[in-house]
């Protein structure tokens, strides 16, 4: 039968149409099947997480597991073995009864099971919402886990009461702190870099892996120019890059640094911040923001220096991954440096 022929186009159109109804019935089926079966894999962990508290039941509860897990297969069949009541158990605990409703109908149950192996209540919450958020599938997830994406983050050196706050703010959907956005060490590892470089061949680099640059970043960020001439009473600067980022509204500066921070560097990221914000900044955008990528890390010179200054962030580049227990290390320094501080202001005042 001819394309041309009237029938022919008529029954294509159809065909179109009807196929479009039913992949959006079959996503909707999809979407009440994952609901329902994370709903009651829920309820199966908190019956049994409230029946072995009564009577001290919780001392024999891996013997009343293993049982039940034999009982349960022997009626039902698969999908109910030790280890997955196991998990039952362990997710029923992690999440409260009033958000797994909610949440159900947004990750799957295999999101549940990665939420419910961590165990600080605010890095689980972190990561809950930007699966939500950033529409992350499981592999996302556990890649951003295996990276230490939290503990790279300003969020977690923040006192608990201000975790809590930011949290609920991103909850909530509010205006978005930029402490949820920048981290305090990015992984380049994808720069293939040599042992020996300099900083023209690290721009370059991150230049030619432009996009996976921007990933490391995170969501949000839009890259504008590399090498942003700034001139001054007929000088020129140059800024190594220069990005947008769509939800905090602001421009971001970033200079790259070899070595250790110094201070003159932050005299010099406020220079290019007052010149954007003079002459590149739009209606209705925040004020731009400095990010100044050093490849070592020095976190007493950072906090003592950096202290009164939330426009302009100071982070450590690696162009290797390290073991896990380098970024945990570096977290606890510098929540004890930051906890001094603090303490060391409030006795001021209280003076």
């Amino acid at each position: 039968m001819s394309k041309d022929d009237p029938i022919a186009r008529f029954s294509d159109d159809l065909f179109v149409g009807i196929v479009k109804i039913i992949e959006q019935a079959r996503h909707k089926a999809s979407v009440f099947l994952n609901t329902e079966t994370t709903i009651l894999y829920w309820n199966i962990g908190h019956y049994i997480n409230e029946n072995l508290k009564i009577n001290n039941r919780l001392e024999y509860g891996g013997k009343i597991l293993a049982t039940l897990s034999q009982q349960l297969t022997a009626h039902f069949g698969k999908g109910y073995s030790y280890s997955a009541l196991t998990r039952m158990c362990k997710v029923a605990n992690c999440i409260d009864p009033e958000n797994i409703a909610t949440l159900s109908q947004q990750l799957s149950w295999s999101h549940f099971i990665e939420i419910a192996t961590i165990t600080d209540e605010f890095k689980r919450e972190y990561y809950t919402l930007l699966s939500v958020q950033n529409n992350w599938g499981v592999r996302e997830l556990r890649e951003q886990l295996d990276k230490m994406l939290y503990e790279r983050t300003a969020l977690s050196q923040q006192p608990e009461n201000e975790i809590k706050k930011q949290l609920q703010q991103l909850k909530n959907q509010c205006p978005i702190n930029p402490d949820l956005v920048f981290k305090n060490t990015y992984i380049l590892d994808f720069l293939n870099l040599p042992q020996f470089y300099n900083e023209s061949e690290l721009e370059n680099a991150i230049i030619t892996g432009i996009e996976k640059f921007i990933l490391e970043l995170g969501n949000g960020f839009a890259f504008l120019e590399r090498q942003k001439r700034i001139s001054v009473d007929g000088e020129d600067y140059h800024l190594d890059l220069l990005f947008y980022h769509r939800k905090l509204k602001r421009l971001i500066a970033i200079d790259l640094k070899m070595g250790k921070f110094k201070p003159a560097y932050k005299g010099q990221m406020e220079l290019y911040l007052r010149w954007l914000e003079k002459y590149e900044m739009q209606e209705g955008e925040e004020k731009p923001i400095g990010l100044l990528l050093c490849s070592e890390g020095n976190t007493e010179h950072i906090e003592l220096l950096m202290l009164n200054e939330p426009d302009i962030k100071v982070a450590q580049y690696l162009t290797e991954l390290p073991d896990k227990q380098w970024f945990i290390d570096k977290l606890h320094k510098a929540k004890e440096l930051a906890f001094m501080i603090e303490k060391q202001k409030k006795d001021s005042y209280e003076k």
